[in-house]
């Protein structure tokens, strides 16, 4: 995806515009079919930090707002709204998960995970862990399904959290760190 400025597009009045939707909640991106109105020069960083035309966006309001209408097709991710669909550049992943607690549930223990915008979701079958290892390094970066096939990238410290409440249990070729929420197993990788 190439990255070059929309004439057209005006980042107030975009943000305005998604305004009028709820902010609390999820927009129904999904049931929108806007025309593409091209590229813009804004970036999600691998840390979850997002840049417009390369400064960082301050406001985190405007951002949870921008994640709340956050659209993936294939590789690319777009700004969708009810008129038009914007793309823009993702380093990894566009969400960042800041935090986790674990509680008790009908199924078990669950796992209730918060992103740096403000999402809150629960570790479950539909919104599973997975854990991807650099071939290279060998370290661990650990994903937790979110929504319209986007991943948030569980951050460090809460991987490390997430270690600590881990079963060691056996598995081919040594053991495995196994985590439950909601009835799932997930494994944290091998140790």
């Amino acid at each position: 995806m190439t990255q070059t400025q929309t004439p057209a597009f005006d980042l107030a009045a975009v943000s305005q515009q998604l305004a009028q939707h709820d902010a609390t909640g999820i927009a129904p991106v999904d049931q929108w079919s806007p025309a593409f109105c091209g590229d813009i020069n804004m970036r999600i960083a691998r840390n979850g930090q997002w840049f417009y035309m390369g400064t960082p966006i301050g406001r985190q309001r405007m951002v949870n707002l921008f994640a709340r209408v956050l659209w993936r097709e294939g590789d690319n991710y777009f700004l969708k709204t009810p008129v038009e669909k914007i793309g823009i550049q993702v380093d990894d992943v566009p969400f960042v998960l800041t935090g986790v607690e674990q509680v008790p549930g009908e199924q078990g223990p669950e796992l209730w995970f918060t992103s740096s915008t403000e999402d809150h979701l629960r570790a479950d079958a539909e919104h599973p862990i997975r854990v991807s290892v650099d071939e290279t390094t060998g370290e661990p970066s650990p994903y937790l399904m979110m929504r319209f096939g986007m991943e948030g990238l569980i951050s460090r410290p809460v991987f490390y959290q997430l270690v600590e409440l881990a079963t060691l249990e056996p598995c081919d070729g040594g053991e495995q760190l196994i985590i439950e929420s909601a009835g799932q197993r997930f494994s944290l990788g091998q140790v």
